[in-house]
Order: C-alpha cells, then sequence, then structure tokens
C-alpha cells in the first residue's frame, strides 16, 4: 500500500511537533510505502534538516508556509473573472452570520455556508491547477476590494461590517498564507515534479487538521483518494486558544494574536471553522487522541460514524526499570515532571504544599521540568520566589542547617538524570494543569506504577480511567487533601500504581497504536474507489491490481511495477466490483 502522509511542521524535520509519533507509525508499518508531503513553518527548521528516514520512506516532498515568491503568473481576462468569482464566495462564506446581529461566526457555519465555502476553495483549487499559481491573485487589489464587498453585504457578521481597511488588508494576508498549499504542483495529473503528484497514492493521511489537511482534501477533489485526519490536538481550538477564543459580546502561523482587531479575529475564527468542517466532511476517516479532541470535532461538524479513537502510541520500554522494581521511593515525597508554563499552574502546587506540610512536616516536593521559552522562563522565576516566601529556610536549632522542602530540578541533572528517574522519586505524581490536551506526562507516570493526583482538565479524566485521584483545576486545598490522602495511605499508593500501570500499557503503548492505524488503513482502502491510474493492457482501469496485502517483507509486486499492465487473477475477471456501503466505525482502538 502507498500512503501519503501528510504533516504541517512536523515529520521529517527535526525539531518537528509530532516527529516522533509519526516516525514510531512509519517505522512500525514497514510492509507499506510512505511518501511525506511536508509543509515547514519557518526556515530554522527546514536548515535544522530532518530525522533519519526508514527505507519504508520512499520520497519526502517539502513546501514552505513562511514564504511564498512571486509566481510569475499572469493572469488573462477569463482567468481574473474565476479569480473574483471564487474569491467572493469565499468572502461571503466567511462573513455571513446566523443572525443579522450576529457578532461571531458559528463554529462550523450552516450547511449553505459549508457548500459555498466548499465550492469557493475548491474553485480556486482548479484556479491554481489551470493557471499554475494563486499566490499573486491571492495577494492583490481584486481579493481586497472583494473581501471589503462581502463585508459591507447585507447580513454581514456585524463584526465584519465594522472592520477597517487594515483589518481587511490583515485577513487578505492571512487567507494568502493559509491557501499557500493550493498553489503547490502535488496534484499534477502527470506526477508532478519529480513524481509528486498525491493522484499516484492509495490513501492520504494528514498527521493534523488544517494546513495539513488541505493537499488531502485536493486528492480526494481530484483524485477519489480517499482522506485520513489524525488530530490529537484540533486545530481549531488551538486557533481560538492563540487568538483569546472567538469574537462573542460576552497555526500554522496564521493565527492572530489575542490583540487583533475584532473583525480580523471574526472573519479568521469563520474560516478556521469552515475550513475544519470541510476537512471532517470529505475525510473517510478521523481518528482523535481522546474523548476531548473527539468532542471538539463532533462540535466543529464531524459525522460520528466517522471518528474512531485511536490513543497516542508512546515507549513503554523507557520505563519498563522502574514499573517493574520495587517501590524504592521516599514515601514523603511529591514529584511534578513537566515543561514549565503558566498552564501548568505551579502556583496553586506550591499553595496546596503549603498546606500539605502544614499536617505532614516531613512531606517534600521536588519540580523536575524545563521552562518553555521567554514567558515559561518568567513564570519559573516567579515560582521560585513564591517557593522562598512559603517556605523559607528554617533550622531545627542554632546550630543546624535550614531544609528547603521545595526543589527545582531539570531532567538530566544527577538527581534526575532521565524521565523514568523523575517519576521514580517521588511515591505521589502530581498534575496541576489548567489547560491539557492529551496529557503525556500523566501515561509516563501510570507507566512507572506511580499512583497519580491529578486536576480534571483536558483528556485526564478518560486518560485515568479510575486509577488516580481527580481534583478540580485551580483548587489549592483539594489538591492538598488529595494528595496528604495517598502520602498517608502506602496501601492505596501501591493499588492505585498497580492498575495505572496495567491501564497504561493495555491502551497506550506504541504497539497498540500501530495495530489500530494498520487496520484502519486495509479498511480505508478496501472501501476506496478504482484508482484511475492504474491500467490494463488495454489502458482500461484495473480494479484491485496492487491488493493491500500484497505489500509484505519480501516484495511480491515490484513497486516499479504499478501503472503498468499485468495479467488478472482469475477471481478479478468480472466486471468492475462497486464501492461497499460504508461501515460505522466503532470507539476506542485496541
Amino acid at each position: 500500500m502507498r500512503i501519503a502522509l501528510l504533516t504541517e511542521g512536523g515529520y521529517p524535520y527535526v525539531s518537528g511537533d509530532a516527529g516522533v509519533w509519526c516516525d514510531r507509525l512509519v517505522r512500525g508499518l514497514g510492509q507499506h510505502r510512505f511518501d511525506v508531503y511536508a509543509l515547514s513553518r519557518a526556515a530554522h527548521q527546514e536548515e535544522s534538516g530532518w530525522i533519519a528516514l526508514p527505507p519504508q520512506v520512499g520520497r519526502v516532498h517539502t513546501a514552505p508556509l513562511w514564504r511564498a515568491e512571486e509566481d510569475g503568473v499572469s493572469y488573462g481576462r477569463r482567468a481574473r473573472r474565476r479569480f473574483a468569482e471564487c474569491y467572493e464566495e469565499l468572502a461571503a462564506a466567511l462573513c455571513e452570520g446566523d443572525s443579522p446581529d450576529a457578532t461571531a461566526p458559528s463554529v462550523a457555519g450552516s450547511t449553505a455556508q459549508a457548500d459555498r465555502f466548499a465550492n469557493a476553495l475548491y474553485g480556486l483549487a482548479e484556479l491554481a491547477h489551470d493557471e499554475g499559481g494563486l499566490v499573486g491573485a491571492l495577494r492583490s487589489e481584486t481579493a481586497v476590494r472583494a473581501l471589503e464587498r462581502a463585508c459591507r453585504a447585507p447580513g454581514a457578521l456585524r463584526t465584519a461590517r465594522e472592520g477597517r481597511l487594515p483589518d481587511l488588508l490583515a485577513v487578505v494576508a492571512h487567507l494568502e498564507r493559509a491557501l499557500r498549499p493550493l498553489s503547490l504542483d502535488w496534484y499534477d495529473d502527470q506526477g508532478g515534479a519529480e513524481g509528486a503528484s498525491l493522484g499516484s497514492v492509495d490513501l492520504c493521511h494528514a498527521a493534523s487538521g488544517g494546513a495539513a489537511a488541505l493537499p488531502g482534501l485536493l486528492a480526494a477533489h481530484f483524485f477519489d483518494v480517499p482522506l485520513l485526519v489524525t488530530e490529537y490536538g484540533v486545530r481549531l481550538r488551538t486557533h481560538y486558544l492563540s487568538a483569546g477564543g472567538p469574537p462573542s459580546p460576552a497555526g500554522s502561523g496564521n493565527t492572530p494574536s489575542a490583540e487583533a482587531a475584532p473583525a480580523v479575529r471574526a472573519l479568521l475564527a469563520a474560516f478556521h471553522g469552515r475550513l475544519a468542517a470541510e476537512v471532517y466532511r470529505q475525510a473517510a476517516c478521523v481518528t482523535p487522541g481522546n474523548a476531548h479532541a473527539r468532542r471538539w470535532q463532533e462540535r466543529c461538524g464531524a459525522d460520528r460514524a466517522k471518528l474512531r479513537t485511536v490513543y497516542p502510541g508512546m515507549e513503554a520500554s523507557r520505563f519498563a526499570d522502574v514499573g517493574d522494581a520495587p517501590d524504592a521511593a521516599d514515601p514523603h515525597t511529591l514529584v511534578w515532571v513537566g515543561r514549565v508554563e503558566p498552564a501548568k499552574d505551579l502556583v496553586s502546587l506550591l499553595h496546596a504544599f503549603a498546606e500539605i506540610r502544614r499536617e505532614e512536616p516531613r512531606a517534600r516536593l521536588r519540580i523536575v521540568g524545563t521552562a518553555a521559552g521567554a514567558e515559561g522562563r518568567a513564570y519559573l522565576g516567579h515560582c521560585r520566589m513564591l517557593a522562598a516566601q512559603l517556605f523559607p529556610y528554617e533550622a531545627a536549632g542554632p546550630h543546624c542547617v535550614g531544609d528547603d522542602p521545595v526543589s527545582f530540578e531539570e531532567v538530566g541533572a544527577p538527581e534526575a538524570p532521565t524521565p523514568a528517574d523523575a517519576y521514580a522519586a517521588g511515591a505521589v505524581v502530581v498534575l496541576s494543569s489548567v489547560v491539557e490536551g492529551f496529557p503525556v506526562g500523566l501515561v509516563e507516570a501510570m507507566f512507572c506504577g506511580r499512583a497519580t493526583v491529578s486536576t480534571d482538565v483536558g483528556a485526564v479524566v478518560e486518560v485515568i480511567g479510575g486509577t488516580g485521584l481527580v481534583v478540580p483545576p485551580r483548587n489549592p486545598r483539594a489538591l492538598a487533601k488529595a494528595c496528604g490522602a495517598l502520602l498517608r495511605d502506602p496501601a492505596r499508593r501501591a493499588r492505585l500504581g498497580a492498575a495505572a500501570r496495567a491501564r497504561a500499557l493495555e491502551l497506550f503503548t506504541v504497539e497498540q497504536n500501530v495495530a489500530a492505524f494498520h487496520g484502519i488503513y486495509l479498511d480505508l482502502v478496501s472501501r476506496a474507489p478504482v484508482s484511475p491510474h492504474v491500467f490494463d493492457d488495454d489502458g482500461e482501469p484495473h480494479p484491485f491490481a496492487v491488493p493491500a496485502e500484497a505489500r509484505v517483507p519480501g516484495l511480491w509486486i515490484d513497486l516499479a511495477a504499478r501503472g503498468t499492465g499485468r495479467q488478472s487473477p482469475s477471481w478479478a475477471a468480472g466486471p468492475p466490483v462497486g464501492e461497499a456501503a460504508p461501515v460505522a466505525a466503532t470507539e476506542g482502538a485496541r
């Protein structure tokens, strides 16, 4: 099977966001061939290079999202008219409100708005395909005027009607960047540059929504290639969080800041919402990484029948020694492990620990983590000062040295050489976040067999599943009470830790993740239409010329023979088989 892996700012770049997950998936499915189509986010990402690629990666096609040079394409009168019509449709789909006085767009929009957005999007893609590019047109005055007319039209969003010329210019610039994948040469009927055409693959797998899924949408539109979309963090949610939430009365590099004008935020929220809805509508299958992401996808218009939860796969062997060994940790020590940033709410954890110390004077807190950027470093400094105020160096006598019950450490230091050593240092692992997607650190603690106390955010409850204690976020008193209960009860800690490790090994390993995607690949390809790019000796489409299970170690079928004539087996001599009826997907993948 030939799979196009679509990424944005991730695999195969060394500094990619989802590089580890994609690499494990590709290496675990050695019987298939992967072609990687990667969109980069910044110059430094391309300069950092690629990770070492396994032999099953056939080709890597890259394109930058961070720059777009003038394509030199000059449109004729008919092409200019086509562009104006399509862009006006796109702008109208973004500006239309659900009611005359609406200030913010709905997440997915109405069916009419979704159809209008899709027609405009594919119309622009076809124009780029026919004319050789779209960059200059998306930057033109025609685009600005079309957006202005849509904002001033009757029934437009009230926030959009209030947009000024600088706001419209900002929106046009953001849309040009977001739509750059439409101008790529990955959709050429003849294979594009160096055989880059997505029409020659059996399946497109987008490693995220947003810009990464755009090439998959066009492959489905032009070539009927089935699209699989995996989201471990919903891109639309990321856009809302980065922009301060959708404007209301109460990525990818194209996400506005929270200080952007209301009109800019409203129009771009509408664009990302319409794009997400179209991706979910056209995808053959959508695999959220947890129920939290699944609820977001359903809210954005995803069909429940297409959703299939596949938990992220993590390397359990790194924590096997700690998980298998007897618990030798200090029974009075709490451990927090992660990336230091305001969303982790270490301030509440420190206040909770102050209450714990009043009842358990021997208790200690080890904070193991690295600051994330300038904001993280400033937050770490604030937490250090707060800890010094809450826990001054108090000596037991005039000839004793004071003891600090709170320590700030980093993974790699002598006290915690590896993450496994950090988790092994405490009897209880604490997660105090106020915002969390899939809690990777929590799963690592479960692999180590540690009892946990967590705040009820993101997918925490789904991951824990009854094997740890969960408290409300921003509630130091509840956090202190739960931690104190476990510190005083070693038998309960042991039971919860053993149950947590068993659950993690069942649901969150690399093996279960790879097996789940292998089954999904076969299911989607078996139900996909016959590829028009495989022909017999008479030039007629040849159904099932490359059976999915033919690509096993040993290569029964030569990869270079794809697209050439070959003799049909006796069981395929009849008329072409029609597409099978869709089979409803089930929740949870093992």
